[in-house]
């Protein structure tokens, strides 16, 4: 059976996902849990069949990869730019206070100063499979605090490669000292941006262009995992640096290109179940006895993990000057530790640093914060909605941004209010009807949650806000009491129906447009106060209609017909309620 033993591991390791996934969405928790447990069943550690430990984790770490190159097609690097103002200080201030923290607790049980050293730092680090899983379940994965954490987690991510470089010299019999490893790190890490970046982004493109002239899906597919596995063991064997760094890096050339969005939907849809299995290697680890053996220590990672790293998070976002749900969301999302933290300790353990309790430790921490982040994560609103509800305490959170925000923009106080209109989100659709209102003769006022993108149009004279529409006082500074219109242009909108309630308390009169992504959201926008929604789902059926029609030789008014048609299936009658069933 030892030739079968890949088989064996990959079938049981997704069987075990697949029903212990089910069991918990159908409890409503989120399937990692359930991924989690599966690889505890699948483990040493209880009866029955026993995984291969060492093909599990190397399977998890083709996941990794997959998951950070899809990640790297979305975040191009001028995001990564946009936040570095937060996520650089942010990162390295974070995790000197997790390594403080966890040092005290390894001191505090006797481990020595070398252990604490690595222990804190190993706890300083969070999971990037369970940061992308979270942030993209709750659709906030290419909003501002998804860049921003993702940022952040890519400044740790560097962070701990020069960690990983300096730990043997540091504890082991290395030659060259200290500022020699620091050099070495530094300049692989420069090496690896200097080729994957100009070279790679005129190599690659133009492979994956000569590539899709064959007219093959098989060899793109291919030829797409072979640059995401390719650059990332390059960079891992080249320059030393992770393979999940080197995958980041390879994403974001591809996503430069014309194949970003082919490359996603193509190339990746094994991503997602090699993503399963770095949760059920990292159950695998795991002994439910420890847990009885040594309460506190586990006690003691939690809370630097679950209580520390989200406190110290909090405190930098609200002092750079951030609304503070994005500093509750950023703070929740990093209030765990994933698969750095075991090759932290893997190496540790090597350099015979850190003691097998601590492993365990790692272990148990990791376990219960990856289960317990997903559901933390959806209580941000209601955790920012209590600390609303206390005037002092907003107050406090909120002076450091009023502070930073410098003067209002300047209203068009005297124009007529049919001629002042408030535009939430500078996406595309917002970019377009700003541009559109101006040439004529309305004057925008711009809200929105990237302080980048609100410096830049306050610098081009354009009026904007930077906060959450969903506040009052946020749609109080932009004018919305003197606007004759309010347009939602943002897609997935948080608390859209909140937004529109607000609106038409502060206004009763102002004449709110909302953009949807699917029908069945209409009905609650429309029941909250708004005069008109767009739905994605409706609109691209429509345009999809018309097309069909005008292809086959329709006449315009059959056309027309037809589109009437269409758009009271979809939408309802003109009073614009939806239809039953």
């Amino acid at each position: 059976m030892h030739d079968t033993e890949l088989i064996l591991t990959l079938t049981f390791g997704l069987t075990a996902a697949l029903a212990f996934g089910y069991v918990t969405h159908r409890f409503g928790l989120s399937p990692i849990v359930g991924y989690l447990l599966a690889g505890i069943a699948v483990g040493s550690h209880t009866p029955g069949f026993v995984a291969d430990k060492h093909l599990a984790e190397q399977m998890a770490e083709i996941g990794v990869i997959l998951l950070m190159f899809g990640v790297g097609l979305h975040f191009h690097f001028n995001e990564l730019l946009a936040v570095r103002r937060i996520a650089l200080p942010g990162a390295i201030v974070q995790s000197l206070v997790a390594t403080a923290l966890g040092a005290a607790v390894a001191l505090a049980l006797g481990w020595g100063a070398s252990a604490g050293v690595v222990f804190g730092l190993a706890l300083s680090v969070a999971s990037t499979v369970v940061l992308t899983r979270v942030l993209s379940d709750a659709n906030e994965l290419h909003t501002p605090t998804g860049h921003i954490a993702i940022g952040w987690l890519v400044v740790e991510d560097i962070f701990t490669v020069l960690v990983l470089v300096l730990l043997p010299p540091l504890f082991g019999n290395s030659e060259g000292g200290l500022a020699l490893a620091v050099g070495l790190a530094v300049v692989k890490i420069g090496l690896l941006i200097v080729v994957a970046m100009p070279v790679g982004g005129r190599v690659i493109p133009w492979l994956l262009n000569r590539v899709a002239d064959t007219g093959s899906r098989e060899l793109f597919t291919l030829t797409v995992l072979v640059v995401a596995l390719g650059i990332a063991v390059g960079s891992s064997m080249l320059f030393g640096v992770s393979m999940a760094l080197g995958a980041f890096l390879a994403g974001m050339i591809v996503g430069r290109s014309d194949f970003s969005l082919r490359a996603a939907s193509d190339a990746l849809p094994m991503r997602d179940a090699f993503a399963v299995l770095f949760f059920v290697s990292v159950g695998m680890l795991f002994d439910p006895r420890y847990l009885i053996d040594a309460p506190l220590v586990v006690l003691a990672t939690l809370a630097v993990v679950m209580i520390g790293k989200p406190l110290a998070a909090v405190g930098i976002v609200l002092l750079l000057g951030y609304p503070v749900r994005i500093a509750i969301a950023v703070s929740v999302a990093l209030g765990q530790i994933g698969e750095f933290s075991f090759i932290l300790a893997a190496l540790g353990t090597s350099l015979k640093v850190l003691p097998g309790e601590a492993t365990s430790a790692l272990v148990a921490a990791a376990i219960v914060s990856i289960s317990v982040n997903p559901l933390l994560y959806r209580a941000v609103g209601p955790i920012e909605a209590w600390a609303a509800a206390r005037p002092r305490l907003w107050g406090m959170l909120n002076a450091r941004r009023r502070g930073l925000e410098g003067t209002n923009p300047v209203l068009p106080e005297e124009a007529d209010p049919r001629y002042r209109a408030v535009v939430i989100g500078y996406g595309p659709v917002g970019r377009t009807l700003a541009r559109l209102l101006k040439e004529n003769g309305i004057v925008p006022t711009i809200i929105e949650m990237n302080l980048e993108t609100v410096r830049r149009l306050r610098a081009d004279g354009v009026a904007a806000v930077y906060g959450d529409a969903a506040r009052h006082d946020t749609l109080k500074e932009a004018g919305l009491d003197r606007a004759g219109s309010l347009i939602l242009s943002a897609s997935g909108l948080k608390g859209a129906e909140e937004v529109v309630r607000l609106a038409r308390e502060l206004n009763p009169d102002v004449r709110v447009l909302a953009r949807s992504a699917y029908l069945r959201e209409r009905a609650d926008l429309r029941k909250a106060g708004a005069d008109e929604v767009f739905a994605g789902e409706g609109e691209v059926a429509l345009a999809m209609t018309e097309s069909v029609l005008r292809e086959l030789g329709a006449a315009p008014e059959q056309i027309d017909r037809e589109r009437e048609r269409v758009r009271t299936d979809l939408f309802g009658d003109a009073g614009g309620e939806e239809k039953k069933g």
